[in-house]
C-alpha cells in the first residue's frame, strides 16, 4: 500500500515550512507513530535545529559534486529503516550527479511506493508552470523546479502562510539568513512587493487545489479533464516558446483541459545547434507538464493548425507575441486574422511578453 503524502507549501523561504513539518513529526511521534527524518536542511536556523531534537535522523549520503562534498538523502537507507512516517525537506531539490534520481521528488516517490508516508516542503516559486510568472514578478529565474502534477498527486497540500511584513521582520531579526545576507535578501527577492505577489500566487494555488479535490479531498485527474475543452499551443524551436507552453498549461489546468503543443516545421527545415537544444528543452518541459507534443511538416501553417484543431477537438489556441521583425506584419492581422478567419468557434489567445511592457514603460 502506498504511503500518505502531505506537502507544506509556502510563498518563500523562512515562512516556517520545515519547522511545521518537524512539529507534525514530533506530534506523530508522541502519538506512537514511528517517525524518522529522511532529510533535513535546517539552514543553520536555531529554532529548526531545536525542533528536530528527539527525532531520529537517517544519516545522509556524502557525495562529491564539482569538487565539493555535499549531503544527499540516502533513499535506500530510508526504505530499509521502514518507518511509518518520513520527514523529507525540499522536494524540488536537484540531486548531485550519479544519484538514483535527478530530483528529490523522484526519491520521495520511491519512499511512498515502499509504503512509507511522507511529509515534505516546497515553495510556490518552484512550480514548473509558474517559472515565467515568478520571473516577471521577482526578476529572478528559479532554476530548481518540479512538475505541477506532484501537488495534484499528493494526498494533502497545506499552505504555511505568513504576511510579507512578518517574514521581512523575521529576516531582519536574523531568523532566516546570516547577518551578512540580510540586507541583500531584503532589497532583492524579499522586497515587500515580491512577497505580496508570491503570497497571492500561493493562496491561489492552494485554492485551486482545494477546488479540484472537491468533497473527496483527492485531486482526481478525471475532474480536471473536461471533454469539451482542449488547448493547443503553437510553438517553435525558440526559448520564448517555453513561456507560451507554461501559460497554455496554466489555462488548460484551470479549464480542466488537455494540452497539445504543435510545431509546424517547414519542408526541408534544418535546425542549428541552438535551435535543436531549444527544441529538446521544450519537449522536456511538455513531458514535465503532462502535455502532448505534435510535430507536422508543412509550408501552410494556418491550414495545418486548422487540421490539427479539428482532429484534436481544440477549443483554445494560444501563440506567442512576434519578435520586432514581424510585429508590424502581425499587427496588420496576417497570422492572427487568418487563424480567427479559419478556426470557427475556437478562441485565439496571444501570450503577451510582460518584460516588453515593462521595458516600454
Amino acid at each position: 500500500m502506498r504511503g500518505h503524502y502531505r506537502i507544506f507549501l509556502g510563498m518563500a523561504a523562512g515562512v516556517g515550512k520545515t519547522y511545521r513539518m518537524l512539529q507534525e513529526g514530533r506530534q506523530a511521534q508522541q502519538e506512537g507513530v514511528d517517525v524518522v527524518i529522511g532529510y533535513l536542511e535546517p539552514h543553520e536556523r536555531p529554532d529548526t535545529i531545536a525542533m528536530a531534537e528527539g527525532l531520529e535522523l537517517v544519516p545522509p549520503m556524502v557525495v562529491e559534486a564539482g569538487g565539493v562534498r555535499v549531503n544527499e538523502m540516502d533513499v535506500d537507507a530510508v526504505i530499509a529503516r521502514a518507518p511509518e512516517l518520513a520527514l523529507i525537506d525540499e522536494l524540488a531539490h536537484t540531486n548531485a550527479p550519479g544519484m538514483r534520481h535527478d530530483k528529490r521528488y523522484q526519491d520521495i516517490d520511491d519512499v511512498l511506493a515502499a509504503g512509507i508516508s511522507v511529509i515534505s516542503t516546497v515553495n510556490v516559486q518552484h512550480l514548473e508552470s509558474l517559472n515565467d510568472t515568478v520571473l516577471e514578478l521577482t526578476r529572478v529565474r528559479v532554476r530548481e523546479t518540479f512538475p505541477d502534477s506532484i501537488l495534484d498527486e499528493a494526498d494533502e497540500v497545506v499552505l504555511v502562510d505568513m504576511t510579507p511584513e512578518a517574514l521581512r521582520q523575521r529576516i531582519q531579526a536574523g531568523k532566516v539568513y546570516r547577518q551578512d545576507r540580510i540586507d541583500a535578501a531584503l532589497s532583492n527577492f524579499f522586497r515587500a512587493e515580491n512577497l505580496n505577489a508570491l503570497r497571492e500566487v500561493a493562496l491561489r494555488e492552494v485554492a485551486e487545489d482545494v477546488a479540484a479535490r472537491g468533497d473527496t479531498g483527492v485531486a482526481d485527474p478525471l475532474t480536471r479533464q473536461a471533454i469539451s475543452e482542449r488547448v493547443l499551443a503553437l510553438a517553435t524551436p525558440d526559448p520564448a516558446s517555453q513561456r507560451v507552453v507554461r501559460r497554455a498549461w496554466r489555462s488548460a489546468n484551470r479549464l480542466g483541459a488537455e494540452l497539445d503543443v504543435l510545431w509546424v516545421r517547414k519542408p526541408g527545415q534544418e535546425l542549428n545547434d541552438q535551435e535543436a537544444a531549444s527544441l529538446a528543452a521544450l519537449r522536456r518541459l511538455i513531458v514535465i507538464l503532462g502535455g502532448h507534443y505534435l510535430e507536422f511538416q508543412s509550408s501552410r501553417l494556418v491550414d495545418t493548425v486548422k487540421q490539427v484543431a479539428a482532429e484534436r477537438g481544440t477549443t483554445y489556441v494560444m501563440l506567442g507575441t512576434p519578435d520586432e521583425r514581424r510585429r508590424t506584419e502581425i499587427l496588420r492581422g496576417s497570422l492572427v486574422s487568418a487563424l480567427v478567419r479559419e478556426l470557427h468557434g475556437i478562441d485565439i489567445r496571444v501570450v503577451a511578453n510582460r518584460a516588453d511592457r515593462q521595458e516600454a514603460s
